[in-house]
């Protein structure tokens, strides 16, 4: 089932998330709607909060984008991350023109470290401790970040964000036309 996606200016985008117990209902099917959601949107991640939920879940797909890629050897991801815990960011930061489902029409360079170390369950709750550089790397902070109530945009120089004001007002207030459904908060 597709789900809405939570817009900007939303309480939930800005929550630190709870974790996810292993009998957290329905679990699959909440993996699964997001997975539908994401590829409906066109989006490479997607995390709980982006549709309303606070715990720390997160899928990426970064297959999608580098498959075709022969400029890089990177190879893309496909995954589940739950209860994730970034052990360790490294290597030089990067620019990156990101954007994010929640904030339709925006997008900025962003700089991230090129490499993490991770420590994630997935969705059969195995732990496992993995390495990623590159886009998949990017990705994965992008959505972490959403677990900590971080959004891109607060990244950016405070001037920056000055400028883009009125832009992310606009999307809280629904004025916006997107290519999938939106939840918009209640001003």
């Amino acid at each position: 089932m597709i789900l809405p996606i939570v817009a900007y200016g939303d309480p939930v985008l800005k929550e630190v998330c709870k974790p996810i117990p292993k009998d957290y209902p329905e679990l699959d099917l909440l993996i699964e709607n997001m997975f539908e959601t994401m590829y409906q949107a066109n989006g490479v991640g997607l995390a709980a909060p982006q549709i309303g939920k606070d715990v720390r879940l997160f899928i990426v797909d970064t297959a999608q984008m580098l498959d075709d890629d022969e400029e890089t050897e990177e190879v893309g991801i496909k995954k589940v991350f739950i209860n994730a815990e970034i052990v360790e960011e490294y290597g030089d930061d990067w620019s990156y023109n990101e954007g994010c489902l929640s904030i339709p029409t925006i997008r900025e360079d962003v700089n991230r470290a090129e490499g993490i170390l991770i420590r994630y369950y997935d969705e059969n709750f195995e732990q496992h401790e993995e390495e990623y550089d590159g886009i998949s790397a990017r990705v994965i902070l992008h959505e972490y970040d959403h677990i900590e109530g971080i959004l891109f945009t607060d990244l950016l120089k405070p001037l920056k964000r000055k400028l883009l004001r009125k832009k992310l007002n606009d999307i809280s207030k629904g004025k916006i036309s997107g290519d999938y459904k939106m939840r918009f908060p209640k001003l």
